[in-house]
């Protein structure tokens, strides 16, 4: 699996809209857990810490924001404007979600249980875990 944005199958009609996101086709996992952001502030970021082992799938479900994912080798920052994008974030991968818009609901769906095992929540440990000097 590799960071990218995935364009979710959008069904409209008169009655409105659906996705859906179904384990191994639409995202390459078996969902564990869900959770959810909101009453978000533009001026207060989140994340800043990357995962072990953990894979997850985030989709702005209502409003806006930015995501920048950082491998220890580039960057890439996602601004996430639609409910039908989504991004899949790999795992030893340093996330930061941030510009939230004030009616902004950040849905993340993850492949593990919440483990506080797997985080890495320094970013220079982060980039000597990437490196191999620290497991």
């Amino acid at each position: 699996m590799t960071n990218h944005l995935i364009k979710l199958k959008d069904i409209s009609d008169e009655r409105g809209s659906l996705i859906t996101i179904e384990n191994l086709k639409e995202i390459p996992f078996e969902v564990r857990r869900v959770y959810y952001l909101y009453n978000l502030t533009a001026d207060k970021a989140r994340g800043f810490h990357a995962h072990k082992k953990l894979k997850q799938l985030f989709i702005c479900v209502h409003g806006s924001c930015k995501v920048l994912l950082d491998d220890g080798i580039s960057k890439k920052e996602y601004h996430l404007t639609n409910p039908n994008q989504a991004v899949l974030c790999d795992s030893l991968v340093w996330r930061e979600m941030f510009d939230f818009s004030n009616d902004c609901v950040f849905l993340v769906l993850a492949d593990q249980f919440f483990d506080e095992e797997d985080y890495i929540r320094d970013y220079a440990q982060f980039l000597e875990f990437q490196k191999g000097e620290i497991s």
